[in-house]
């Protein structure tokens, strides 16, 4: 597991909404939008709660939280691949965000450490105010690794959200919403290389994963603030932990409670094709498929070669290599409209098809469009190797 591609299990990690008494974040319409992935429509509510709370620095959280989700969102980083360590986008220099927005971003962090610092001048055992500087380092963190791609300062901030968290369940130790980052710091940093975990920033913290497994699952199941981000994220780990056969429940009751956010019906493609159940995983991808032909709401903006990417991508590693082909050659067809992502590996999919079906000089092109697309990312550097030596199918995992 790359050490860096670890520190992404933050990213939803902070999502909660928050304000004391505890309360199901849906009551609030911003966090219904947040989970449906339509950011632009919760930082309109977001920005509002900011006006009528200009002292909470939850309020202010909240702002960033879905300024940095928007553009992961139109980088594509949200889906979960980018999770395991095996997208070129974990590679790539940074994550290209607006100047306006950046400034936005800090602006809005900066306000909430602020007013939470001032709140616990005052009230040294303040849990809101623990609780927003412990969201604030997080978003932080997620910050300084996707667009700075800083991820030693990436991880220094999410051991310091892992401190106020820990100061939080010395006061109250009911506050269950606060094992989340336990949780996930545990599993993190027991995740790290050796050597990582000697940093001095995580000194004192050894991390186990599987105590940081169940502590998430303690959050998904008797959460309040941040129980759908831990049911999510322990979607993700089990995903990462080769154990589809539990997080396929998570993501069915995901994509029941969150109609509009076409990403878990995607996950659940990728969980029934890892279960080895390749016809389920199809229906799936045809009822997307229909959903974004229709224009129904969330899944209109999917791109068509974005479909044909996923389903060949399927047929690709069930060996299913000509009907593969077909649907490779259309995606890549209409890379140009597709993120970054999909498009690289659209082509590099493309030309590992054909070395499949040993026809290694129609490969080539297609590498070198991969190389051409994103010249640093992984794809890239592996598209390169194969032009002197075709692809030859290896295990999954």
């Amino acid at each position: 597991m790359r050490a860096a591609a670890i520190l992404l299990l933050l990213l939803r990690a902070m999502a909660a909404a928050t304000s004391m008494p505890l309360q199901d974040p849906l009551r609030q319409p911003g966090w219904d939008h947040f989970y449906n992935n339509e950011f632009e429509d919760a930082l309109r509510d977001f920005s509002n709660e900011v006006h009528q709370h200009p002292f909470d620095p939850q309020a202010y959280n909240h702002v960033a939280q879905a300024l940095l989700y928007l553009e992961m969102f139109r980088n594509g980083a949200l889906e979960s691949q980018l999770v395991t360590g095996n997208n070129p986008f974990l590679r790539r220099a940074k994550m290209e965000v607006p100047g306006d927005t950046k400034a936005k971003f800090n602006d809005a962090l900066q306000t909430a450490v602020r007013l939470a610092e001032a709140e616990l001048q005052k009230d040294p055992k303040s849990i809101s105010a623990l609780y927003a500087l412990s969201v604030s380092h997080g978003l932080r963190s997620n910050y300084l690794f996707l667009v700075e791609k800083n991820w030693t300062e990436a991880l220094r901030d999410a051991t310091a959200s892992r401190k106020y968290s820990n100061r939080i369940l010395a006061i109250d130790q009911n506050f269950i919403d606060a094992y989340l980052v336990q949780g996930l710091h545990d599993y993190i940093v027991g995740s790290l290389p050796f050597y990582m975990r000697m940093l001095g920033f995580v000194a004192g913290f050894h991390g186990d994963r599987e105590l940081g497994i169940s502590e998430v699952k303690r959050v998904a199941d008797h959460g309040v603030l941040n129980k759908y981000d831990a049911r999510i994220l322990l979607a993700v780990i089990y995903r990462r932990e080769h154990r589809p056969q539990d997080a396929l429940p998570l993501l069915i009751d995901a994509s029941a409670k969150f109609p509009r956010n076409y990403l878990f019906r995607l996950e659940e493609v990728q969980m029934y094709s890892d279960l080895g159940n390749k016809q389920k995983a199809l229906e799936i991808l045809d009822e997307v498929d229909r959903l974004r032909a229709a224009g129904a709401p969330g899944y209109q903006g999917i791109p068509a070669g974005k479909i044909e990417y996923l389903r060949g991508n399927l047929l690709f590693w069930y060996t299913d290599l000509d009907k593969a082909l077909e649907n490779m050659k259309r995606a890549t067809d209409s890379a140009q409209v597709l993120e970054l992502n999909t498009a690289v590996l659209a082509w590099l999919r493309l030309g590992q098809i054909y070395d499949l079906k040993s026809e290694h000089s129609q490969a080539i092109p297609a590498y070198r469009q991969a190389m051409q697309l994103a010249p640093q990312s992984d794809a890239a550097a592996e598209a390169k190797g194969y032009i002197s030596s075709p692809y030859r199918r290896r295990p999954r995992y």
